[in-house]
């Protein structure tokens, strides 16, 4: 994918109405401090146009990237972090789960997943959940940098276990640092793209 143009066309917070786009969407959750911005400013060839805070849990919107007029990256919030309310907790959940109910254009979701642990409690209920709401998440393994690459295929059969994922779903593990991984993805996104755009003329 060459990148033209982005735009942060859109931020939602919790009383927010979504919009309803017209272009394909694909999504990305997870943990907070998991690399989600690091990822999203990777996929676009930018250093940080995607805010990367000093502070877990800082992201508390859906955020809309339009990429090259074509599609929308969503950033959706980061969930699990410790010294965010249980309240807070619940808004951001019903934030997510709304999106992921109500868009019309979503295609694919992407869960990213530290590669170096097990997938944490809050990690497989996402998982669960996102598989609940009809998808089949696309697992990105960040911080593949941070292991040795001889370790890469046991902690991806770690993620594998932990999540107790759906066979045939896809695990990509991904660097924001070498960049590994990043055509994968693309071309994951694209291919959902394809797909939703050729659903959305069959019902036209």
């Amino acid at each position: 994918m060459v990148i033209r143009s982005i735009n942060l066309e859109t931020v939602c917070g919790v009383t927010s109405t979504l919009p309803e786009n017209e272009k394909p969407e694909v999504a990305f959750a997870g943990k907070s401090n998991v690399g989600k911005s690091s990822l999203i400013n990777a996929l676009m060839n930018r250093k940080s146009y995607a805010r990367i805070s000093a502070t877990p849990g800082k992201t508390q919107t859906i955020n809309f990237y339009n990429i090259n007029d074509e599609l929308y990256l969503v950033d959706l919030p980061g969930y699990g972090y410790a010294k965010v309310s249980e309240k807070e907790k619940e808004r951001w959940g019903r934030m997510i789960e709304k999106y992921l109910h109500s868009s019309k254009q979503l295609g694919a979701v992407f869960l990213l997943i530290d590669i170096r642990h097990d997938p944490s409690a809050n990690d497989r209920m996402m998982y669960r959940w996102i598989v609940e709401q009809g998808y089949e998440p696309i697992i990105i393994a960040t911080k593949l940098d941070k292991i040795k690459r001889s370790q890469i295929q046991k902690h991806v059969k770690m993620l594998k276990d932990g999540l107790g994922l759906v066979p045939g779903t896809s695990v990509i593990p991904f660097s924001s640092v070498t960049k590994q991984g990043r055509e994968e993805i693309w071309e994951m996104i694209e291919q959902s793209c394809t797909q939703t755009a050729e659903v959305g003329q069959d019902g036209e």
